[in-house]
């Protein structure tokens, strides 16, 4: 059996950035300490801080929330602005012309003496449709990011992607503070259109999930079913099988921008997607739900280049 290769763990974007700007832009949101870094549970319970000097600045946050210092999960909330970014003009031009839908974008600051832990972040993979982009606003030559078996550091004015499910870690034995913008997108062409020829030569034959950019109109289909019978793991993402478990009653609705989805458990908030299906907020083409005329709806689960589909019927 023969495994498709992958792509390098990192590559620096064509797209270059001004460094004199981006320090000007720093030096308007430092006038206070940022918050420490807490995670969030499933269903928004509040995490563990760190334990070591890392510190978040939300930028881009669920429902624009500024205490959100996690890059959040599917849920009722979609992605806003938060106060923050009004202060920092010129990088939020950089992030309006990154060509793929935003999720969180947090600028994070690593302290001097910080090391973190070697981990993995799975749902940040090309396979799931997902990436995360890195854009250094400060640093310094002990800063340093491993990734994948190499040490990187990552200069200001540089723009870079890198495949953080791979092991990571990062540690800062400088005097100054590190900081970088970090950004996390759905996976488009024209995203992998700013990687190297010699990447996406590569990205051509890899396992990789590839979105489509996200419609203006998010105008509620018509026929929207109210109720569905939905497979369990439809809506569990501790997992990669989404249209098996037992069935169980949901309910759809419309918001003011997107169709909700809500379970015995969670709400959720629908995005549209490729044509005629709509996408978890905060995740990407991976699962998604397209309406029937009918009233039922086909559930796709992707994977990479792997497409299956399970057909609903009216509830």
């Amino acid at each position: 059996m023969t495994t498709t290769p992958l792509p390098p763990a990192a590559a620096r974007l064509n797209q270059p950035l001004d460094a004199e700007r981006l320090a000007a832009n720093l030096k308007q949101v430092t006038s206070h300490t940022w918050d420490l870094q807490q995670g969030r549970a499933p269903g928004g319970l509040l995490g563990a801080v760190t334990d070591i000097d890392w510190r978040v600045l939300p930028l881009i946050a669920p429902n624009g929330d500024p205490a959100r210092t996690d890059p959040g999960g599917p849920g009722p909330d979609t992605y806003a602005p938060t106060g923050w970014l009004d202060r920092m003009p010129y990088l939020a031009q950089v992030l309006a012309g990154i060509p793929a839908p935003l999720n969180a974008a947090r600028l994070m600051a690593l302290g001097p003496n910080a090391v973190g832990e070697r981990h993995c972040d799975p749902k940040y993979s090309l396979a799931r449709g997902c990436a995360r982009l890195h854009i250094p606003l400060a640093t310094n030559p002990d800063a340093v990011l491993y990734l994948d078996g190499t040490e990187h550091t990552w200069q200001p004015g540089e723009f870079w992607y890198g495949d953080f499910s791979r092991e990571h870690a990062v540690r800062n034995l400088g005097t100054t503070t590190r900081v970088h913008a970090v950004i996390d997108v759905l996976f488009t062409s024209e995203l992998a259109a700013l990687f190297p020829p010699a990447w996406q030569e590569q990205l051509a034959d890899a396992d990789a999930l590839i979105n489509h950019p996200t419609p203006l109109d998010r105008t509620a289909p018509a026929g929207l079913p109210r109720t569905l019978h939905l497979p369990a793991g439809f809506t569990d993402f501790s997992h990669d099988r989404p249209l098996d478990g037992d069935l169980a009653p949901a309910c759809l609705d419309h918001a003011d921008d997107h169709v909700t989805l809500t379970t015995a458990e969670r709400t959720f908030a629908l995005l549209p997607a490729g044509p005629g299906e709509w996408r978890f907020n905060a995740w990407s083409e991976a699962r998604t739900l397209a309406p029937t005329p009918d009233g039922g709806a086909v559930l796709h689960a992707r994977h990479g280049r792997t497409h299956i589909y399970r057909t609903l019927t009216a509830a």
